[in-house]
């Protein structure tokens, strides 16, 4: 705990130092587009292609070319209150995916109802993942292994605005990561990335809460703070008796409980740029969830607890003259997460799960909705002698 109260001050003085001159930055994403749209239909899109060159240690290393994705969104308003927004994503060429599906209706300026496959509002990356919208042509690993990018459940709740404290909330009643599904979905090598279940075919037992909330009342700074609370599913209680001690004693040990808390701060002014934002996972029964899930005979290894940060400065090279138009914008971002950050009596820590990495680079903007980035990422875990080394170069478009 004592290096998250560190961590948490050094974000609270950030966050302190920047909120003196700063204002909500006027961000939009796939969702804001659709339901702000006027027209009975609207269509637009985003997607990326990327290169990612490994290099260094003495090693001739292949190199890897992507269409990373390619999202088709179409925003349907059938009223003045009653709006219907989806996002179709194409990964990797052959990979399709609906990423969101959801009725919006707004009962007033202060509140709207929301129901259907919609994102589950922790964190920036989640909810602003359109690559246009991020420095450098990953995102931020964090945002893949610990709040796992893009995350989206079927579900309902609402959301609004409070323009007179300058506050936008959202708070939802989901469904939950699976944690086994004939097999352990979670884990410390992957997180918690391989029990979202995406809207297909999702089972469900205990529904889980999802809120955020965001302050915009100073110029250039947006600060969030987003939970998730609740337990995990299982197919295990597919068809359980209710007085069959033994199947509801295994079933129990599929599940794990959990929390999340996510704390973001993004400042914008002028052309400087500022992003922290920091999670922490605290799970439960993770050592019953082990050893009932191990398949050689070791337990599993999914920590009690995860915990990853980062912070990201960047600038518009360009902002210092009038007559360009466009962005040149330069970044570095420090970020660490660790999967296993506590371990429940009897599982090992594993110390490449405690990673570090520092990313450099940057973005040309023609205009707002064209990137093309480059940058050097530096991956290191605390079982490692050395940097791992990748050089990243894509191009991102959104209309």
């Amino acid at each position: 705990m004592k290096v998250i109260t560190k961590h948490f001050i050094v974000f609270v003085m950030i966050s302190f130092s920047t909120s003196l001159l700063s204002q909500n930055p006027n961000s939009m994403n796939a969702a804001t587009k659709l339901l702000s749209s006027d027209n009975k239909l609207t269509i637009g899109g985003y997607g990326q292609i990327d290169y990612n060159q490994p290099f260094g240690e003495n090693k001739i290393q292949n190199g890897k070319l992507d269409v990373h994705r390619l999202v088709l969104l179409f925003g349907y308003r059938f009223n003045d209150r009653l709006n219907f927004v989806s996002e179709i994503e194409i990964e990797h060429v052959k990979e399709v995916y609906v990423e969101q599906a959801f009725l919006n209706y707004s009962i007033n300026n202060y509140i709207s109802i929301r129901g259907g496959l919609m994102l589950v509002p922790m964190g920036i990356i989640n909810e602003y993942h359109e690559p246009n919208t991020f420095n450098g042509v990953e995102r931020p690993l964090i945002d893949k292994y610990i709040a796992p990018t893009t995350w989206r459940e079927i579900g309902l709740g609402i959301t609004g605005t409070i323009p007179e404290i300058s506050l936008k909330y959202q708070a939802y009643i989901m469904n939950g990561f699976s944690s086994y599904n004939g097999s352990a979905q979670l884990s410390g090598s992957s997180g918690m990335r391989g029990g979202r279940q995406k809207g297909a075919k999702s089972f469900i037992r205990t529904p889980v809460l999802a809120s955020r909330l965001e302050y915009f009342g100073i110029l250039g700074l947006n600060v969030g703070f987003s939970t998730y609370i609740g337990k995990t599913q299982s197919t295990l209680f597919k068809e359980v008796e209710r007085n069959d001690n033994i199947g509801i004693a295994m079933a129990d040990s599929s599940i794990v409980n959990m929390t999340m808390f996510g704390l973001d701060a993004n400042y914008q002014r002028k052309g400087f740029q500022l992003r922290v934002q920091t999670y922490y996972t605290s799970l439960s029964n993770t050592k019953q969830y082990n050893y009932f899930t191990s398949s050689d005979g070791s337990p599993n290894n999914l920590g009690n607890s995860m915990y990853g940060y980062y912070i990201e400065t960047g600038y518009n090279v360009f902002q210092e003259f009038e007559k360009i138009k466009s962005e040149l914008i330069t970044f570095v971002r420090y970020s660490a997460y660790d999967t296993q950050y506590t371990v429940a009596e009897g599982i090992n820590k594993n110390p490449s799960y405690d990673i570090q990495v520092i990313t450099a680079g940057l973005g040309w903007k023609p205009i707002s909705a064209v990137a093309v980035k480059a940058d050097i990422q530096f991956l290191k875990s605390r079982s490692d002698k050395n940097y791992n080394k990748v050089f990243n170069a894509g191009i991102a478009v959104w209309f």
